[in-house]
């Protein structure tokens, strides 16, 4: 059981969202393609016989699975959407699931850019405006005391 592969330099493992455009053949003569965008959750990576399982959730919270073999003609490319990060090979607990819970894997942060401040020196300088934070002053009233009447 493989955790990934490699398409186009580009490693998809199980658990990701992918986007899979593939051809159509129509009873006209006609090629359509058609994309189909799910979570990987399963992936066959024999040398030659490379396939992936690809699941999404279609209208009335229906699962649709496909499987997709890589060398085929009809797969044109692959997009990734969004990585995920999961323990498993192989992510069956989410065809028992119904609704948006079929769609949730912790996504994976590796990716995400995360911009931090970067400070250069603690050092202010005198032309840079000072910022002095505002204290609300307390002031000691003396509250008279008014007798509860009943």
């Amino acid at each position: 059981m493989a955790k990934y592969f490699t398409y186009n330099d580009q490693q998809i493992s199980v658990g990701d969202t992918i986007r899979v455009h593939f051809k159509i053949n129509e009873e006209d003569g006609k090629i359509q393609t058609q994309a189909f965008e799910g979570i990987v959750i399963g992936v066959d990576n024999r040398e030659s016989n490379k396939s992936v399982t690809v699941r999404k959730i279609a209208s009335d919270n229906i699962g649709v699975e496909r499987i997709f073999p890589l060398q085929s003609p009809y797969v044109i490319s692959l997009e990734l959407k969004r990585k995920g990060n999961v323990r498993r090979a192989k992510l069956n607990y989410l065809r028992e699931r119904v609704g948006r819970g079929a769609t949730k894997v912790k996504e994976s942060f590796d990716n995400a850019k995360i911009v931090a401040p970067v400070v250069t020196s603690n050092v202010v300088s005198k032309d840079a405006p000072r910022v002095t934070p505002k204290v609300k002053a307390k002031t000691k009233t003396a509250a008279k005391a008014t007798p509860k009447t009943k």
